[in-house]
């Protein structure tokens, strides 16, 4: 058994993503690429990429992140990095 500490990044859901997750955020283990955020998300939330994901921003440490399918595998969430799930905002 290791006593090494786990590296975790934070996710933090927002409107529709928080609804549908159930949680403002949560801890996930890093590093991991943007390509498997999407899977891991799936996997633990069946649906959510097609109902909410596909229409939302992304930010890693307060940037935006491009999620093209090219950039999904060559971007990497680090260790200490912060992600959020921005679904679309109305304005009246």
């Amino acid at each position: 058994m290791s006593d090494a500490p786990v590296q975790q990044f934070t996710i933090l859901y927002f409107a529709s993503a928080a609804t549908y997750t159930q949680k403002p955020s949560e801890k996930l283990s890093a590093p991991m690429a943007l390509a498997g955020l999407f899977q891991h998300l799936e996997e633990d939330y069946p649906g959510i990429g097609e109902k909410v994901l596909t229409s939302c921003l992304f930010t890693i440490n307060l940037d935006y992140v491009d999620v093209h399918e090219d950039k999904m595998k060559t971007t990497v969430i680090k260790e200490g990095d912060e992600v959020a799930i921005i679904p679309p905002v109305s304005s009246g």
